[in-house]
């Protein structure tokens, strides 16, 4: 054995272990991994609020489409009474037509308020904040375009 030789345990151990850089891409794997693993978690939050929001907006649109049937059925019963007292006194004073008339425009007008109710929150029946976070970002896009 030559004496300047290290001992063969010394290369031995030395052999065990990895170099330094399978250590450095190990521990990059490993942080990949995890940021990976909170992209998700991140992503599963966005989506589970989407969804809550989603939820609480199709409530608010039932709510507001059964309320529309409801004020429908009030303007087609105004429009009804209205035609009645129309026939009943033809040739007579019109005040109480004009106050049914009156509360027909008013339930009118409530239907095109609560159909812009609607309208608006149907907005968030299709996620857009999750859309967003999955579409690549215009600054990464103009980056690869750029030799």
């Amino acid at each position: 054995m030559d004496p300047n030789s290290p001992p063969r345990e010394a290369s031995m151990q030395a052999d065990s272990h990895p170099p330094e850089k399978e250590i450095g891409l190990l521990d990059d794997a490993r942080l990949l991994w995890h940021e990976l693993a909170e992209l998700r978690h991140v992503s599963f939050r966005l989506f589970a609020l989407e969804a809550q929001r989603a939820g609480l907006s199709l409530v608010a649109m039932i709510i507001a489409g059964v309320l529309i049937a409801i004020l429908l059925s009030v303007v087609w019963l105004g429009l009804v009474a209205a035609a009645m007292l129309t026939l009943k006194y033809y040739d007579l004073v019109t005040d109480e037509i004009k106050l049914i008339l009156l509360a027909v425009l008013i339930n009118a007008l409530m239907v095109l308020i609560l159909m812009i109710v609607i309208r608006s929150k149907s907005y968030y029946l299709r996620f857009p904040a999750t859309v967003r976070s999955l579409q690549p970002k215009q600054e990464q896009l103009s980056n690869r375009e750029k030799p």
